[in-house]
C-alpha cells in the first residue's frame, strides 16, 4: 500500500472540490482531490448555469474568472410568464446593483480543472472504493484503489464533497446523523439545443399545463426544461413534442419567436429538497450535494455548494495561517443556516410555478394570486432579487 500525506483530503472532484482546492493551494494549505470518475465524465456532466455574485466573486479569488468573465453573460433580471403576461424581475434595482452570471457549470469545471493543472494540483481520478477512516481522530485517513493497487492518504481533515450518492455522508453513524427530504411529483425534462435563445434573459413560466423554463449557455447554446410526470422517460419525447410542448406553455410572442432544432442532449431530473445535519462530524466536513439538494427552480444546488466552500475555505485558512479554528468550529451551524434559506427559496419558487398532481383549482388560484401579488409590491419583488442573486455569506 502506497501512503501519501496532505493536509485536506477532498472526495469529490466536482467543481466544489476543485475549487476547495484551488483556493487552499494559493494560501500555501496542500490537499489532493479523489474522484471516482474519469475527467472526460465530470466534464460530460449538463448542470446548472447561474451563478450567484458571491460564488463569481469566489471564481475570481481563486484566480479562475477570466474566461468566465469575457465569456459569461451578466443578466440584470429575469423573466416570470404568467397569465398571458411576461413580467420581469430586476434584480439590479431591486438587489442593490447585484446581478447574476450565465456560465454553465461544465464551463466552471473546465475553468478550475485547468487552474489546478497550472499549479500541479493533485487530482486522483478513477479513485476505486474510496473509504474515510477514523473520523473522531486527532489523524484521520483515506484509503482507495487504483489500478489494481491500494492506497493510503493520511491527513489532517476530510471534506466530502462527493455528492448525494457518495461515501462521505453514509461514514457518519445513523444516531448522529439526520436527514430531511421532500421529493416532488414530477420531474424537469430538458434538452440543450444548438440554437439562439429566446430571450436575452431567463423566462420562468408557470401554466396551467405546467411549468417551463428558457435557459441559455451562451447566444448560440439554449436550455429548456418543461415540467412532466415522473414517470415520464426522455426517449418518450420526441424533439417536435418537446418543442410543441414548450410552445404551449410560453405567451404567444414568445413562442412565436422560439427558433427549434436537434436536440444535443436530452434528460429528466427529478426533483428533491434534501438536508442532512451536522455537516461535520469529528473531522470529517460534508458539502454541496453530500449534504444538501434543493430543486433547480431557483438556481441554488452549485451556489449553495460554493457557499459551502466558501465557509470551509476561510475556515481552514484561519486554523492553518492563525492558529485560530473556530471558523472550522462553528462550519456545520454556519453553512446550515445559509442552507435553510436556499432551500426555503427553492421550495417557494417551486410552489409557485409548478402544476401539482393534486393540486385543487383553489390551489391554482392562489398561485395566480401570488404572482399578481409578486408583480404589485416592491418589496415582495426585493425579496425575491435579494435571494436569487444570493444572500451574503
Amino acid at each position: 500500500m502506497t501512503v501519501q500525506k496532505t493536509q485536506v483530503a477532498i472526495i469529490g472532484g466536482g467543481p466544489s472540490g476543485l475549487l476547495l482546492s484551488q483556493l487552499l493551494h494559493r494560501k500555501g494549505i496542500d490537499s489532493i482531490v479523489l474522484e471516482r470518475q474519469s475527467r472526460d465524465y465530470v466534464l460530460s456532466r449538463i448542470r446548472a448555469g447561474v451563478l450567484e455574485h458571491g460564488f463569481v466573486n469566489l471564481m475570481r479569488e481563486a484566480g479562475c474568472g477570466a474566461r468566465m468573465d469575457a465569456e459569461g453573460e451578466v443578466h440584470e433580471g429575469f423573466y416570470i410568464a404568467h397569465q398571458g403576461r411576461n413580467d420581469r424581475i430586476d434584480l439590479e434595482k431591486y438587489a442593490d446593483g447585484a446581478t447574476v452570471m450565465v456560465y454553465g457549470q461544465t464551463e466552471v469545471t473546465r475553468d478550475l480543472y485547468a487552474a489546478r493543472d497550472a499549479m500541479d494540483g493533485v487530482v486522483i481520478h478513477e479513485a476505486a472504493n474510496v473509504q474515510p477512516h477514523d473520523l473522531k481522530s486527532e489523524s484521520p485517513y483515506i484509503t482507495y484503489e487504483k489500478d489494481g493497487s491500494e492506497h493510503r492518504i493520511d491527513c489532517d481533515f476530510i471534506v466530502g464533497a462527493d455528492g448525494f450518492h457518495g461515501v462521505s455522508r453514509k461514514s457518519i453513524p445513523g444516531d448522529v446523523l439526520k436527514e430531511y427530504e421532500k421529493v416532488y411529483p414530477f420531474g424537469w425534462l430538458g434538452i440543450l439545443s444548438e440554437t439562439k435563445p429566446v430571450s436575452p434573459e431567463l423566462i420562468y413560466a408557470r401554466h396551467e399545463r405546467g411549468f417551463a423554463l428558457c435557459s441559455m449557455r451562451s447566444q448560440v447554446l439554449s436550455r429548456y426544461y418543461i415540467q412532466v410526470p415522473l414517470t415520464d422517460k426522455p426517449e418518450d419525447w420526441s424533439d417536435d413534442a418537446f418543442w410543441a410542448e414548450l410552445k404551449s406553455r410560453l405567451p404567444e410572442d414568445v413562442a412565436a419567436g422560439l427558433e427549434t432544432g436537434p436536440s444535443i442532449e436530452k434528460s429528466i431530473a427529478p426533483l428533491r429538497s434534501f438536508v442532512a445535519e451536522p455537516m461535520r462530524y469529528g473531522n470529517l466536513f460534508l458539502a454541496g450535494d453530500a449534504a444538501h439538494i434543493v430543486p433547480p427552480t431557483g438556481a441554488k444546488g452549485l451556489n449553495s455548494a460554493a457557499s459551502d466552500i466558501y465557509y470551509l475555505y476561510h475556515g481552514f485558512m484561519d486554523h492553518y495561517l492563525n492558529g485560530d479554528s473556530a471558523g472550522l468550529d462553528g462550519y456545520s451551524e454556519k453553512a446550515l443556516a445559509r442552507v435553510w434559506k436556499a432551500e426555503r427559496f427553492s421550495w417557494w419558487m417551486t410552489n409557485l410555478l409548478h402544476l401539482f398532481p393534486d393540486a385543487q383549482e383553489v390551489d391554482q388560484r392562489l398561485q395566480c394570486t401570488d404572482l399578481d401579488y409578486l408583480f404589485s409590491s416592491d418589496a415582495a419583488q426585493a425579496s425575491l432579487a435579494e435571494n436569487y442573486v444570493g444572500l451574503p455569506y
